[in-house]
Parts: C-alpha cells; sequence; structure tokens
C-alpha cells in the first residue's frame, strides 16, 4: 500500500469484492446473495458438474431471501426508531 494513497485504484475491486461478499451483521446474508442468489467466490472449478436449478426454483429462493431480509431490515428500522425516540425524551 502507498503511503502516500496514490495507489487506490489498484485496489477498487478487491474492496468491492470485500464489501459484497460480507456477511451484514442484521440481514446476516451478503448484499451478493440478496442480490444474485449466490455467494460470491474466486476461483473454483468451472469444469464441476453440479444440479441446476430450474428458473422457478431460484425465483422462489429469491423471493424468500427477499422477504427474510425485508423482515430482518424492518425489524432493525424499528428497534433504531425506538431507540432513537429514546433518546429524544431524555433530552
Amino acid at each position: 500500500m502507498d503511503h502516500r494513497q496514490k495507489n487506490w485504484p489498484e485496489w477498487l475491486a478487491l474492496a468491492e469484492f470485500m464489501v459484497n461478499n460480507k456477511v451484514h451483521m442484521a440481514t446476516k446474508v451478503s448484499p451478493f446473495m440478496a442480490n444474485y442468489g449466490r455467494e460470491l467466490r474466486m476461483g473454483g472449478d468451472i469444469r464441476k458438474k453440479g444440479k441446476v436449478e430450474s428458473v422457478t426454483e431460484f425465483v422462489e429462493r429469491m423471493k424468500k431471501v427477499h422477504e427474510e431480509i425485508g423482515a430482518v431490515l424492518k425489524k432493525v428500522q424499528e428497534n433504531m426508531k425506538r431507540q432513537a425516540d429514546q433518546e429524544s425524551e431524555k433530552r
């Protein structure tokens, strides 16, 4: 890392990967999982055979993921509002 921070463009792709692959504390899933329904990984064997889910299965799975994330975020929002309201009552 350059101490003058002139090489930051070289690190952007890695920073993006890290942010998109980090499991969010509230939702318990990564942003990449929430958007694309799978984990973001580097490497791997592209020749590896595996089950390919149907579009219907994928859509249903993504609906479930989005519903769960929505419910968690709503709960977090309510908790944050309650805490903010309590703080404003103290003033």
